[in-house]
């Protein structure tokens, strides 16, 4: 456990929901990575997405940070690949051709961030941020003034990757489970891809669960002042 942990957790203590909650919860503006990953790194399963490599502590963290979050952010592709329907925390989805996927299309509660190299007309379901990329510091400063301070990000690695390079990233949540999957990196990318990085974190806590590993880590380089100002 970190020195900052809300409370002490025992080496070998059971933790319940409310416990994992408080590991969880944060007082300060933040942009969280969400990810699991395989014990050789693979970000999804053999099929191509996450569902087939995670587990019942995966989803209980997952459950956690959702619950702690006043807006998701999540890149179009992942949305398709995971077939992701409606969330009960709002959700901005960011597409740099304005292709909202099927799944989320007419869903309420769901915001699209394209470019306006799509050509797509702004209104209150569509966020022109930047010219021929997403400007995602745009879109972060828009998704914390309407939706709340607690940005959850649950990919996709492309999008993780420029977050992180751009230093939005305050904190990753993340769950290894005890599975191997091989195969190339083009087929199971890491939870960091397309974008070189380097980033020294601090753990605030881990836990394990019938061979599930549960980690928050938290940018090192952030001072208190910047984790509590919004970007």
């Amino acid at each position: 456990m970190a020195d900052d942990a809300p409370f002490d957790v025992q080496p070998g203590a059971t933790v319940g929901e409310a416990e994992i909650d408080a590991l969880y919860a944060s007082t300060d503006a933040l942009l969280r990575l969400n990810f699991v990953a395989t014990l050789d790194g693979a970000a999804n399963g053999p099929d191509g997405v996450s569902g087939s490599i995670n587990s019942g502590a995966d989803h209980q963290g997952f459950a956690a940070m959702r619950r702690a979050a006043d807006v998701l952010l999540v890149g179009a592709g992942t949305v398709r690949a995971e077939e992701y329907g409606p969330a009960r925390t709002p959700m901005v989805v960011v597409s740099r051709r304005a292709q909202r996927p099927e799944s989320v299309r007419d869903k309420d509660g769901i915001v699209l961030a394209t470019t306006r190299a799509s050509g797509a007309q702004e209104d209150e379901r569509i966020w022109v941020c930047g010219e021929d990329t997403v400007d995602l510091a745009a879109v972060i400063e828009r998704a914390r003034a309407s939706f709340g301070p607690h940005v959850l990000c649950e990919g996709g690695p492309t999008l993780a990757a420029e977050l992180v390079a751009t230093g939005l990233v305050d904190e990753l949540g993340l769950s290894w489970t005890p599975h191997l999957v091989g195969g190339s990196r083009a087929a199971h990318p890491r939870i960091l891809d397309g974008t070189d990085v380097q980033v020294d974190l601090t753990c605030r806590h881990l836990l394990e669960e019938d061979g599930t590993l549960l980690g928050l880590w938290r940018v090192a380089s952030l001072t208190e002042q910047a984790r509590r100002s919004p970007r």
